[in-house]
């Protein structure tokens, strides 16, 4: 009878620990975002300069009850910032050794990026039995594909727009450094026509290009897109996708849940 108590115990803790309020957090190289998570809906987002990290965090934990977190850094974090965010939440640091719902089988999977992981691990849980490519439309954009065994195969890694844009005025001596732009036509009558339509036209084409790749040779496949640039390009492209530009916070939540429920 205790035995049982006990079980029920447990498992009573571990329904908890899934449903109650966690704190998500996506570290870039400047800015960082955190995502508010009340069971599997999130309550809210806050972007903020990635060196106000511990002020942010303390705000966020003077207004919700959290503890379970998972973070998230593709740059790394001071010694000081871990200590003080282990010192405030129950906190997993994601990396290649962190308990995945998929098979990872990149042939050099410590050089996976942890935002990559999040992506593969949302695919897994969000479309099962499925085949899904990831397009992550940010600094970079990458491609990552998950088959339907929930396997991680690979991808494809690619400049974004804005480093693009970058590019052409960096390597050259004369060419302006413009924000990106829907094209009002693939000729351009003017240098900043050109430039857009170049850019724009040539990245939209890509991406196009790669979906035709992969349903060429994989049946029944789910294509998602994300990321900074996912409003702006999704309206442009040809093929058929689901847009959601907070995957990488929709990933790592379902990460902090797996591990949470396999302690």
């Amino acid at each position: 009878m205790n035995k049982t108590k006990c079980e029920k115990s447990i498992i009573n803790l571990r329904l908890i620990q899934i449903h109650r309020m966690k704190l998500i957090l996506d570290i870039g190289n400047t800015r960082g975002k955190a995502a508010v998570f009340e069971k599997d809906t999130i309550k809210e987002i806050l972007v903020f300069n990635k060196k106000e990290i511990v002020s942010e965090i303390k705000k966020i934990l003077k207004k919700y009850k959290i503890k379970d977190s998972i973070i998230s850094a593709v740059s790394t974090l001071s010694s000081e910032e871990i200590e003080v965010l282990h010192a405030s939440l129950e906190l997993i640091e994601l990396n290649y050794a962190t308990k995945i719902p998929f098979s990872n089988l990149y042939e050099t999977p410590k050089t996976l990026g942890v935002d990559r992981i999040a992506l593969a691990s949302y695919a897994v849980s969000m479309y099962p039995n499925s085949n899904v490519l990831l397009i992550d439309a940010g600094t970079c954009v990458t491609f990552d594909f998950v088959n339907f065994k929930k396997e991680y195969i690979g991808g494809a890694i690619s400049p974004g727009l804005k480093m693009r844009y970058q590019s052409l005025h960096n390597y050259t001596s004369k060419l302006p450094l413009l924000n990106s732009k829907e094209p009002k036509n693939f000729i351009g009558k003017n240098t900043e026509e050109c430039i857009h339509s170049g850019i724009v036209n040539g990245l939209c084409n890509e991406i196009d290009g790669i979906i035709a790749q992969y349903k060429n040779k994989f049946r029944d496949l789910t294509v998602v897109l994300t990321g900074g640039d996912t409003i702006f390009l999704a309206k442009q492209l040809k093929s058929d996708i689901f847009a959601n530009p907070n995957l990488v916070l929709e990933g790592l939540h379902k990460i902090l849940t797996y591990n949470r429920t396999n302690d």
